[in-house]
């Protein structure tokens, strides 16, 4: 077969299949021959290990992995992309499709019943309309995984690695950096893929983290008072958390100071650490009112 980075090769499977490209489920295929292998390569997939995919396009992230890995797992939610998939993966006999959405699927399930003693890593081409939802279902759950490769949106790609308590951060920043270690591996324009975004993408991977780098008392106030904090950008942290929380000013003055924080800093100043010594002086204020 010819190679799947040829747009007429993958223009002639679409036409004969009947399939069009679906804007509301993100679909630009990867049209750049250099990118998969490399994403296969940094990923982490190895011959004695185990690759989780998320979206197969026209198969051509899948086999770059299907070629270093001992196993991959495809999660692909398009059954139109099936009857494309059998004719352009055939030569494979390692590689499973689960039609599903990701977001349903029992993950540690199928870690569990697919990849039994083996490593896995997570490799993924993310469509930018869900890329945080995914990335935070994949980490919350601390699944038995070393590492997570996606391709996102350049935008969220600086976003994501950027650091804590930099002008760049936000709160999936703070998430992301919270269950893993996060860097860029290497940018991807917007040529790269059929059809053509209106914006350029990077590759990044984060491995995860075994213990967080922050003790938090109650991780769901963590992410609370992140997510509270990060509301408003524009405003204050007394402001945002006060309106987020439903404390009184005063109140969340009270804390700042106690976790020695300026109360006119915004949330992009704050460190993790930061964000770990707040959450805490609001548990012990919850505690001490019997509200935990």
């Amino acid at each position: 077969m010819e190679p799947l980075t040829n747009r007429s090769v993958i223009k002639e499977i679409m036409e004969r299949n009947g399939f069009t490209f679906s804007k509301a489920l993100g679909q630009n295929f990867i049209v750049n021959p250099s990118v998969c292998p490399r994403i296969a390569e940094q990923g982490g997939a190895v011959p004695e290990g185990g690759v989780i995919e998320i979206g197969a396009g026209v198969g051509v992230l899948t086999a770059e992995l299907a070629r270093r890995a001992k196993k991959v797992v495809c999660i692909e939610i398009d059954s139109r992309l099936l009857p494309i998939l059998d004719e352009t993966l055939g030569e494979f006999d390692n590689i499973k499709i689960v039609n599903e959405d990701v977001l349903k699927v029992d993950l540690p399930r199928l870690i569990r019943e697919e990849f039994p003693g083996m490593e896995v890593v997570v490799c993924a081409n993310l469509p930018y309309y869900i890329t945080s939802p995914i990335l935070m279902a994949l980490l919350e759950q601390r699944l038995p995984i070393r590492s997570i490769t996606v391709m996102v949106q350049k935008e969220a790609a600086q976003r994501i690695c950027a650091k804590p308590g930099s002008r760049q951060a936000g709160a999936i920043t703070a998430a992301v950096h919270y269950y893993s270690t996060p860097r860029m591996l290497f940018p991807v324009s917007r040529g790269s893929f059929l059809p053509s975004p209106e914006v350029d993408s990077a590759v990044i991977r984060l491995d995860v983290n075994k213990e967080p780098p922050v003790e938090v008392q109650d991780e769901k106030l963590f992410f609370t008072v992140v997510r509270g904090a990060f509301g408003q950008r524009r405003k204050t942290i007394l402001n945002t958390l006060s309106a987020a929380l439903g404390l009184e000013k005063e109140t969340v003055r009270e804390l700042l100071i106690q976790a020695q924080l300026r109360e006119n800093a915004r949330a992009e100043e704050l460190t993790l650490a930061d964000f770990a010594a707040l959450t805490n002086r609001l548990w012990a204020l919850r505690r001490e009112r019997g509200e935990v």
